[in-house]
């Protein structure tokens, strides 16, 4: 029954955290649930494989990420008409302005490794060490994507709100 509990509080944490980064990644609500189910699933599996070696937000975007990959490489994901409409991001209270619409296409139109780096430090407010366990990749790795991602971001938003 332990077992169970901590599962329902590992679910509740983390849900809405992990289908905003599915969304972004897939684009498409019920794909993002999907995704996100299939997290819990296989985290569910592992549970008892979890060494604790990194906290458990970063394991679960790891997983969450991977199948995130798994279904944008499926066949069928490729013939699916995707428009990222950001109103419907699972977050409330949140007023997006044409500045904040405007940032995030940019960001959606990134190659996926600078996104990835971008949504994980950014968007769900992961360290760098963290970000970095959660793509498998070296600190420095994700230090120069996130120096990419700037600099490409600079170059598109120059002239607007964000260039300061």
């Amino acid at each position: 029954m332990a077992q169970e509990e901590a599962f329902s509080q590992l679910v509740e944490a983390h849900q809405t955290s992990l289908l905003r980064m599915c969304y972004l990644h897939l684009q498409d609500r019920q794909d993002a649930e999907d995704a996100v189910q299939e997290t819990f699933i296989k985290a569910y599996r592992s549970m008892a494989a979890f060494r604790g070696e990194s906290s458990e937000k970063t394991w679960l975007m790891r997983i969450a990420i991977n199948v995130c990959r798994d279904m944008r490489r499926s066949n069928w994901f490729k013939y699916i008409s995707r428009h990222v409409t950001p109103e419907l991001l699972p977050e409330e209270g949140t007023v997006i302005t044409e500045d904040t619409l405007m940032l995030n296409m940019c960001i959606m139109a990134m190659p996926a490794k600078w996104r990835e780096v971008v949504l994980l430090y950014y968007y769900q407010g992961l360290t760098m060490t963290q970000t970095a366990q959660a793509l498998g990749l070296a600190q420095s790795t994700v230090s120069s994507r996130l120096k990419q991602a700037r600099a490409c971001l600079r170059e598109h938003l120059k002239g607007g709100y964000f260039d300061e």
